[in-house]
This record gives structure tokens, sequence and C-alpha cells, in this order.
């Protein structure tokens, strides 16, 4: 009897051998002669230093940049890139750099006007310090910015006022925005970090650099300047800028700012603009956690951490953006979580008026009340003595606060108890 052996068969499994990125920049003179010479296409940038003079300009349908490859701008005077009339551009894993005695600048890192379905993903940007916005975006649709690390993004600078009969003085501050986006719908801003480690507002940074010390002021008060600021030449609002800001109420809308984290900054997250979602969001560290005012409507804010703030952790108002046909409310603030407020590095400016939420009146006469909020399921925790007064303020007086609702909240008393005045359900 014969043994029949069943064949064996051998595979040999092969790596594919996968072609470098094309097109390259290492195979043009520079980043700006790599997009012009492949129009409507996306660039791979190699690793290494890529120095530029000029901003970088980026056009077209589907166009972008890719890769590990770090843009240093030599040039304060620019920034380093502007994308311009794009639809579907992508720009992705870059850092933006810019050399140690040029980090101060009055531009963006990276600026996007008119573009449609732009993508941002996974760019690093350090130390561009500047009052203008690190990131910003001006009438785009359908935005993406996400994953995203700004770091060091503040500047010692004046906030001038002069030109306003509302304020009539001008100030030295620290200032910057890490992400600011204006007259733009359907932008999302998700999972980025926005950390600002230099500028922290202890004493002897303000001392060292003046802030909230005026430098020029009007012949007459403006109107809805205290009088004691006035005579003082000083204000303790000397921490501008935000984190996070979203701007132009009349015009954005539709915009998810979502699990971000926010380190140090003036304000986390500052809103003016119609149904926006303020969701899982990480601010620590900053003296207003956040605030939606100038006509923001229909704000949903909801399941974040606000850790060691020190004005506010939630402020809700009108200001002076707001009017008739663009007044704030309609919003739900629920399920946020408030802890150690009152630690932060300015808490020594504000006094015992600083309250974990702030429900304010308009800034002036005509500003349409706030009205129609509610305020559910948050928790104000705090372990030991209390560094706030009320935990709740509700503005009264002229134009106070109408139909807020209040269910179901744990809110831990202050020095002078819950709120500053019964809470309505």
């Amino acid at each position: 009897m014969r043994l029949r052996l069943a064949p064996v068969f051998f595979f040999l499994t092969v790596s594919p051998v996968l072609a470098p990125p094309t097109p390259s920049v290492a195979d043009y003179p520079s980043i700006q002669a790599a997009l012009e010479a492949n129009p409507n296409a996306v660039i791979y940038l190699p690793p290494g230093d890529h120095l530029i003079s000029e901003k970088i300009r980026l056009r077209g349908e589907r166009s972008g940049i890719v890769g590990p490859g770090h843009v240093v701008q030599m040039n304060p005077e620019q920034p380093h890139l502007e994308i311009e009339d794009a639809n579907g551009a992508e720009v992705r894993d870059l850092t933006l750099v810019r050399p140690e005695g040029k980090t101060e600048t009055r531009h963006e890192a990276v600026i996007a006007i008119r573009c449609r379905d732009l993508v941002l993903e996974n760019v690093r940007v350090l130390d561009n310090w500047s009052s203008a916005g690190t990131i910003s975006l001006r009438d785009c649709r359908g935005a993406r910015i996400s994953h995203c690390l700004v770091r060091n993004y503040m500047r010692i600078g004046i906030d001038d006022r002069t030109g306003s009969e509302d304020w009539g003085y001008a100030f030295r501050c620290s200032d910057g925005t890490a992400i600011s986006v204006e007259r733009s719908t359907g932008t999302l801003i998700e999972t980025n970090r926005l950390i600002e480690e230099r500028l922290v507002p202890t004493p002897e940074v303000r001392e060292r650099f003046g802030l909230g010390d005026f430098v020029k002021k009007n012949a007459i008060k403006g109107k809805i300047v205290n009088e004691i600021l006035w005579k003082a030449d000083y204000t303790d609002a000397w921490q501008q800028g935000s984190a996070i800001v979203v701007n132009s109420p009349k015009e954005t809308e539709l915009t998810r700012v979502i699990g971000n984290h926010i380190e140090n900054a003036a304000q986390g997250i500052d809103l003016h603009c119609d149904r926006v979602t303020v969701a899982n969001n990480v601010v620590t560290n900053a003296f207003i956690g956040m605030k939606a005012m100038h006509g923001s409507r229909n704000v949903l804010i909801t399941g974040n951490q606000f850790v060691r703030n020190s004005l506010w952790a939630i402020g809700l108002m009108p200001g002076t953006g707001s009017d008739s046909g663009n007044s704030d409310g309609g919003s739900i603030v629920a399920n946020n979580l408030i802890s150690e407020f009152g630690h932060g590095d300015a808490s020594w400016i504000w006094g015992t008026e600083r309250s974990p939420f702030k429900f304010d009146n308009g800034q002036e006469a005509d500003d349409p009340p706030l009205s129609e909020v509610l305020v559910q399921g948050n928790v104000v925790d705090c372990v030991g003595e209390p560094r706030y007064r009320y935990a709740v303020i509700i503005a009264g007086g002229q134009n106070a606060p109408l139909g807020l609702h209040f269910i179901g909240n744990l809110f831990h008393p202050g020095t002078g108890g819950v709120a500053n005045t019964d809470l309505p359900d």
C-alpha cells in the first residue's frame, strides 16, 4: 500500500515597497515653489527645518501641505501660512515655529480667509507671541481644527480704547488668542491643546510690565467705565485675549467647541455667536473659564470641567453688541463641574465678588436682558474654605436677567451663601 502525501504549499509574504510621498518639497527650491508647480494637489513636507521669510500662500481645490517638517518663519512681519479662497484644503502634521529673538509678532501663524471644508489637523504652533489669533478663520464655512497644539501665544501690548465713547482709555496688558473665528459657520474646534506657559498673572509679572496701568485716557470718562477705575488710572482687567474666541454674533453660528484642553488662558472660551455647542472641554487656571455675550443665543454648555478659575467659571450676559435683534439667551448650562474655584494664579486680583456662575445685566441701558436659560445638574465642588462669596451671582437692577431656571444643581455655598438672591425654579 502506497502512502500518498498531500501537497505542501509555501507562501512567501513580501512587504510592499512604499514609494516616497509625491510631490515632495524636497524636489523644489521652496515650499511655495512646490505648491505652485503642483496646483490643486497635496504636497509632502519632509522632516527637518524649512526656513521662510515670506508667508506660504495656499489656494485652489483640494490643495494642501502634509508632513513632519518644521516651518521656521524668520520674518516677524509675516505669518507662516495664508489659506485663501480654498475649497477642501488640508494642512496636517506640520510644526510652525519662530526662532529665538523673532517670536514676538503682530501676525497670525495660520490665517484662513473665505475657505470651505478646510482641515487643520495635528498642527503644532510654538512661540507665536501675538495679539492676533494664532490660528484664525475669517469668512469660512465648514472648517475643522482638530488635534492641534498651540503653546505660548501671548505677548505684552497696549489695549487702546480711546476711540470708543464707552471706554476712553488705553492700558498695558497681556494679550493673545490661540484660536480665533469670525464670520464663519459650521466650524468644528475639537481636541486641541491650547497652553500658555510664559505670561501667567503673578504680581511679579504685573509689576515687571506695568500691566493694567493707563498709558492714555480721554478728557471725558467713558460711558460704561467705573468712576473709581477712571480716577485710579488702572484696570484689573489686564489679562486680555482668549484661548478660543468665536466672534461676529449676527454672522457666526453652528459652531462646536468640543474636547479641548486649555491651560493658563486669560479667558478660556469667549463666545459672541449663535447656536454653539461647548462640550467636554477642560479649562484650568483661566481668570474666566468661559463667557457668552454680545448677542449669543442658543448656547449649549455641557459636560465641561472648569478648574482653578478666578473671576467666573461660567458667565452669561448681554454686552454692547446686544440689541433688540441680537439678544442673549435661549441657552442651556448643564452637567458642568467647577472645582478649586478661586485658586488660580489670577485670584489675588479679584477680591470677594468673584463667583463660579455669573448671570449679569447689560453694559448699556438699551441692552435687552439675558433671558430664558436652563441651569441644570451642575456641581460647584469646594474643599476647605471657599474663596468666593456666592456660588451664583444674578445681577439685579437695570436689564436684570429674566427667565432663569435652576434645577438639580449641587452648589457648595460661598462665605455669603449659595447665591446673592433666591434661585428661581
